[in-house]
Parts: structure tokens; C-alpha cells; sequence
């Protein structure tokens, strides 16, 4: 698929100023989030499971001690006030030790959160994760009820991510969204989950589209048209004109998928850049280390029980950091966006580190221009 229509010289000069100051970030590379594997356990059978998780798994556990000792590392070389550590799995919850996990992050310091479905958040339990220091907390919900359940595989699920969604609104000191997977089933009523997210009292919902990989590879329901991709673009781009103007206090954005040519500043608050091994870094659920949960293909750096993850943090991470070797692969050896897209997102490359969908695939040297 091609988005791409014509943009200003406006806009281009604006993308190059930003592509400068990521390469700067990039030099430094300051780490502001690490996320953290912490199980491949799950309540739910979620048919686009990226980890193709399950309720019981040959995988076991990380032990907290394991995780906490590789934090450990940083201390010495960073401010753990400016560290985000996000907890995902799995499913986080199904953990008997999160909270004594997440009050050992903030007694170090760090600032932390989870990834959650929500059917174990009840009150004890968001009460419970506060009162350990949790400050962020995003949540799924990807339908309305008959398309949540089928998406989750579990039926009730849509009615406890309500129950919790009801609970989050009644907090307050907690920064917190809801995410929505979009995909064929249920992109004909974004508009209908827009009423029922603001009658709720929801301020913030992210869209995500889905990629092929993980069980949704095999599931051509996961994966939206090129038509409803624009679609879908047009519908956020609206909700944050809206927003803008003071006519909905939902705020609407799009996840991290990609260079969306037209479309950059009109469907997130700012210019794309991944930044996955440059700011954001991952210990996985086997102690892999390497960047954000969302890189399936094998671009791990070091492992914690053999490496020092400062130290992997300072001196690998080069095949994210230096994405030239991206250039040569198609289809980014002849486009002209290269220098605002720079290959895309890692999380969009497979495991012969090709491009599985790109949103400017073919874009010629007039595109992209005016």
C-alpha cells in the first residue's frame, strides 16, 4: 500500500529538523523505557498474540530477583527518575508478586507500569498496585463485546475490561490509556466504541493495526485493507481536529506502525521515529535483552545471566542504532522517503529482516513531492 500523496515543503523541512534531532538522541541514546517480560502465562486465548502465549507454559517465570539484579546494573549510570519500566508478559496480573516487584522498582527509583487485559484488575487489586508505586497502566479493549470476546478468546472478557476500564476512571495520580487492536472484524464500528469509551469517561485511545505475525499470521481477519488503513487514518485524524477544537475531551492516536507520509502530525503528537534500542530496551521472558517487546525477529543483544545490561545497553544495540543496513533491502533500496522514514519501524521487520508491511512501498521520486 501507498498512503502517500503530495506534501508541502513545509512539512518536508519540519521531518528533516526531526530526523536531526533523532540522530542526536541516537548518539546518546538515553534509555527512558524498559520493558520487562515478566511471564509468557495468560488468562486469555487471544487470537493475534504476537508471543503465541498460553495458560500454562513450558517457559517458566522470571524470578523477580533475576530482573532486579540486571536493574541493578543501571544504578550507577543513570537517573532511575527518568526510566519508565513496563511490565507485560502475558498477562502481568496472573503474577502473585507484582506488587512486591513494583515496590522494589520504586524504592530504586524507577517509575513503572503494566500491560494489561484486564479481567484480574479488580478493586483490591488497583488498590493494591497503587498503594506499590504503580503510575501507568494501559489496557485492552478491541471491540464492542460479541468482537472483544471473539478477539480474546474467552467470553466475559469484554465486560471485565469494562468493569476495570470504570474502576481506572474513578482514579486519580494514575496515567492510563486504552488500546484497541483494529482489524477487519471490528473496524465498521470504531464510531460505536468512540460513544461508549466517552460515556465511560475514557480521556486517551491508542489504535493499533495488527501485524502478521505470531498467531494473527495465519488469520487474514487481523489484518485490515489498504482502504480501511485509510479509513482508520481519516477517523483519527478527525477525533484529534476534534479534540483540538474542543469538541470531544477523548484523545485519539495512533500506535508506532511506520512513516505515514500525509499523515504524520495528523494522527499522533508528533513526527515518527522508532525508537527501539535508542531510548527503549527490553529484558524478554528467556533474559534476552533487546529493545521494545514489539521486535519479534532475533535482534537480541547480550542475555542477563550472562551479560551486564548496562553494559550490552552502552556497547551493542548497533543494528538499531545504525539502520543503514536497512537501505539495502527492498523495498527501501530506491525510495525517496528514506530519509524521513529510515526503514521503519524494527517491529515491522520479519525474520529475514524484511519489511512485513510497509505504508510507502513503491513511492517514486515525484511522490512525496509538490
Amino acid at each position: 500500500m501507498n498512503i502517500i500523496t503530495h506534501f508541502g515543503w513545509r512539512q518536508r523541512l519540519q521531518m528533516s529538523l526531526y530526523r536531526r534531532m533523532c540522530r542526536n538522541r541516537t548518539k546518546i541514546h538515553p534509555m527512558r523505557q524498559l520493558f520487562w517480560e515478566c511471564t509468557l502465562r495468560c488468562n486469555l486465548h487471544c487470537r493475534h498474540c504476537g508471543s503465541d502465549c498460553k495458560t500454562t507454559t513450558l517457559c517458566p517465570d522470571m524470578p523477580a530477583e533475576d530482573f532486579l539484579r540486571a536493574v541493578d546494573t543501571l544504578l550507577p549510570h543513570v537517573d532511575p527518575h527518568q526510566i519508565m519500566v513496563v511490565i507485560t508478559g502475558g498477562e502481568p496480573l496472573v503474577r502473585a508478586d507484582l506488587a512486591e516487584v513494583g515496590r522494589a522498582l520504586r524504592d530504586r527509583g524507577f517509575s513503572w507500569g503494566i500491560v494489561t487485559n484486564g479481567w484480574l484488575l479488580d478493586e483490591q487489586k488497583l488498590r493494591e498496585l497503587l498503594a506499590a508505586g504503580m503510575l501507568s497502566l494501559t489496557i485492552s479493549l478491541d471491540g464492542l463485546r460479541d468482537d472483544h470476546d471473539w478477539m480474546r478468546g474467552r467470553e466475559g472478557c469484554y465486560d471485565r475490561a469494562i468493569r476495570a476500564i470504570r474502576l481506572l476512571c474513578r482514579t486519580r495520580g494514575l496515567t492510563w490509556d486504552v488500546d484497541t487492536c483494529v482489524t477487519r472484524r471490528n473496524y465498521p464500528h470504531l464510531e460505536k466504541m468512540r460513544q461508549v469509551l466517552l460515556a465511560e469517561g475514557v480521556k486517551n485511545w491508542r489504535l493499533l493495526t495488527v501485524f502478521p505475525m505470531g498467531r494473527a499470521a495465519s488469520d487474514p481477519e487481523m489484518i485490515i485493507t489498504d482502504e480501511e488503513f485509510e479509513g482508520l487514518m481519516q477517523f483519527i485524524a478527525q477525533q484529534r481536529a476534534d479534540h483540538e477544537a474542543g469538541r470531544t475531551p477523548l484523545l485519539c492516536y495512533y500506535g508506532c506502525e511506520g512513516f505515514l507520509g500525509e499523515y504524520e502530525r495528523k494522527v499522533r503528537p508528533h513526527f515518527y521515529h522508532c525508537d527501539a534500542g535508542i531510548s527503549v530496551a527490553s529484558v524478554l521472558i528467556d533474559g534476552s535483552i533487546s529493545a521494545c517487546t514489539s521486535v519479534r525477529s532475533d535482534y537480541h543483544q547480550g542475555n542477563i545471566y550472562r551479560d551486564n545490561l548496562w553494559q550490552v545497553w552502552q556497547e551493542r544495540f548497533q543494528v538499531f542504532r545504525d539502520r543503514s543496513w536497512m537501505r539495502k533491502l527492498e523495498p527501501c533500496s530506491d525510495c525517496k522517503l528514506w530519509q524521513y522514514c529510515e526503514g521503519g519501524g524494527m517491529h515491522q521487520r520479519g525474520a529475514d529482516n524484511r519489511l512485513m508491511i510497509c505504508r510507502c512501498q513503491g513511492v517514486n521520486s515525484k511522490e512525496g513531492e509538490s
